[in-house]
């Protein structure tokens, strides 16, 4: 496996990015001085700083703030959206976030229960603010994904490809990069990236739903089984949610349950809770 940067800058920023991240989360309700985690990345305060604010939107501080444990609590009572205001929501600030720059369409039933025999589809690895990434994307767009800061490479890359064993696998990160540029918010790449939703006709309802969540916006399992018209069926949305393949922009992080708790997350907690904090970062700046 090859690792891809979009560039040897933002690869070194995003990798940085991360391992602050990682001792920020380290520390759990304990935080660390803005001199601590220079130090730690062999980097003046002030330059930490500057760099840690331009990537992430907020001070090393004020991001920690949103990293504890209470902030899902916090976000469930102060932003929580019911997905039948989430489109007036979505229309101003960052929530416009997928208005500007997804569109997305789903295989049909009959393609999805051939288990993706006839698709080519190709991969690649990047970094991301989040770890390394496994990106996946047919003609059409991006089908795939996957985190491997917690899993390991390894298992991200199994975990993929078993979700379409008939398909064919082409290592092809130059096809992808300019998607994958887009996004993770690196470079406009002047039109909406595409997203070609692979999976059964429930779990592409309930991923549909999840993309009309705005960003720094969460919502819970329950009003998602609501609004797809089966309130009933909250363990069986749960269990689509966790099914997610296009991590990060299908926003499954943003689903929660009722008491805030962060439930599980497919490709680990931390990951989750990370990436919830730098969304209401990136919201407030």
């Amino acid at each position: 496996m090859t690792m891809t940067d979009q560039s040897p800058e933002t690869g070194y920023h995003f990798a940085v990015m991360r391992r602050a991240i990682d001792l920020i989360d380290a520390r759990g309700n304990e935080p660390m001085s803005l001199e601590d985690l220079a130090a730690e990345m062999n980097m003046s305060p002030a330059h930490f700083q500057r760099l840690f604010s331009r990537w992430v939107g907020v001070s090393p501080k004020r991001y920690q703030q949103y990293l504890t444990l209470e902030h899902a609590r916090d976000m469930l009572r102060s932003n929580f959206t019911t997905l039948e205001t989430s489109h007036e929501l979505g229309l101003s600030g960052s929530g416009r976030l997928h208005d500007l720059f997804l569109r997305w369409e789903a295989m049909s039933p009959g393609d999805y229960a051939r288990h993706g025999e006839g698709l080519e589809i190709f991969w690649g690895w990047f970094e991301s603010p989040f770890g390394p990434a496994l990106v996946m994307g047919t003609e059409k767009g991006l089908c795939g994904i996957g985190f491997a800061a917690e899993t390991g490479e390894e298992a991200a890359m199994e975990d993929l490809l078993g979700r379409w064993p008939r398909a064919t696998f082409t290592e092809d990160p130059m096809f992808l990069r300019p998607w994958v540029l887009n996004a993770f918010g690196v470079q406009d790449a002047g039109e909406p990236t595409p997203l070609y939703l692979i999976g059964a006709p429930f779990q592409i309802k309930v991923w549909e739903a999840l993309l009309s969540i705005p960003s720094g916006q969460v919502t819970t399992y329950s009003e998602i089984a609501q609004a797809i018209g089966n309130p009933k069926a909250v363990r069986a949305v749960g269990t689509a949610v966790g099914r997610n393949p296009i991590s990060w922009l299908i926003p499954c992080h943003r689903a929660l349950r009722k008491s805030g708790a962060l439930a599980g997350y497919h490709w680990g907690i931390p990951v989750k809770r990370a990436i919830l904090a730098y969304e209401s970062a990136r919201a407030e700046a």
